[in-house]
């Protein structure tokens, strides 16, 4: 009897772990943060997901605090605050510090939606405006089959309340690097055609310095920091004091080893979120 027992409490224990890692594993994936809007549905048009990016990038530089939408089919078998944290937890929008992001979920197929609010926009945007937010401006929007209107007017009234709250203003170092990576080709091609000049007009060596002392110039203005500065500088000295062929003969070209820039893409700062927000169905 004993035995009996023991094997049929271990049979279960076996197929609730079994049960686990099948729930476990069928749990929808979280999409990579790349930029504000991540729509897997198709549901917004191109121009609809860009006029939403813009507007959001623009808060963003303009506010510091970050808001990204999410549009996906299902996130069964989890329920949508489940998988709101999941995302929240992997995406960490809003500043460190602040703890300034925002999350906007829709399942569409589930038809429900959730707004994930980051401690430190808590105050800002309570529970109780969260759900406002969506049982008044999202769901009967989202009744008629009009997503864009429903997401757009939402994302309208976020940004109003958190424009509201007093948070440090935001840091724009990011924002001039990524003005500095933009500007490089302008900025190596400008370097060619201004050495070639001013070593004509003042020759090798003071062509060289004048020109490598206005790339350099022009580099820093432009966000790339000291470092870029006189490394943009130096090569801009030697391409003018050499000229192209005696560039090529060193070795096959300065910039032939990859690029300086990277690729401008949105991620999160870092930011916190405690569960802070509201959940809806339409």
């Amino acid at each position: 009897m004993k035995f009996k027992l023991k094997t049929s409490l271990a049979t279960f224990c076996t197929m609730l772990i079994f049960a686990s890692f099948n729930v476990y594993a069928e749990l929808v994936a979280v999409p990579a943060l790349t930029k504000h809007v991540t729509d897997l549905t198709q549901t917004l048009s191109a121009e609809q997901q860009s006029q939403l990016e813009a507007k959001l990038a623009a808060f963003e530089q303009q506010k510091g605090s970050q808001i990204a939408l999410l549009i996906v089919p299902t996130t069964q078998p989890e329920d949508i605050a489940q998988f709101g944290i999941r995302v929240v937890d992997a995406w960490k929008l809003g500043r460190a510090k602040q703890d300034d992001g925002i999350l906007i979920i829709v399942a569409k197929n589930d038809h429900k939606m959730r707004i994930e609010v980051g401690y430190g926009l808590e105050g800002a945007i309570p529970d109780l405006t969260a759900k406002r937010i969506i049982s008044e401006i999202m769901a009967p929007s989202f009744k008629r089959g009009d997503f864009y209107g429903g997401i757009n007017n939402a994302i309208d009234k976020l940004i109003a309340l958190a424009a509201g709250e007093q948070l440090p203003e935001p840091d724009h170092t990011t924002s001039n690097g990524q003005n500095f990576n933009n500007m490089l080709p302008l900025l190596l091609f400008g370097g060619l055609l201004m050495g070639g000049i001013l070593r004509a007009v003042f020759g090798r060596f003071f062509g060289g310095t004048l020109t490598g002392g206005a790339i350099g110039l022009l580099a820093w203005v432009l966000g790339g920091g000291i470092l870029a500065a006189v490394f943009f500088a130096v090569i801009a000295f030697f391409i003018t004091l050499l000229g192209i062929s005696g560039m090529s003969q060193m070795g096959g070209g300065v910039f032939g080893g990859g690029s300086a820039g990277g690729h401008d893409t949105f991620s999160g700062g870092g930011g916190g979120f405690g569960g802070g927000g509201a959940s809806g169905d339409w």
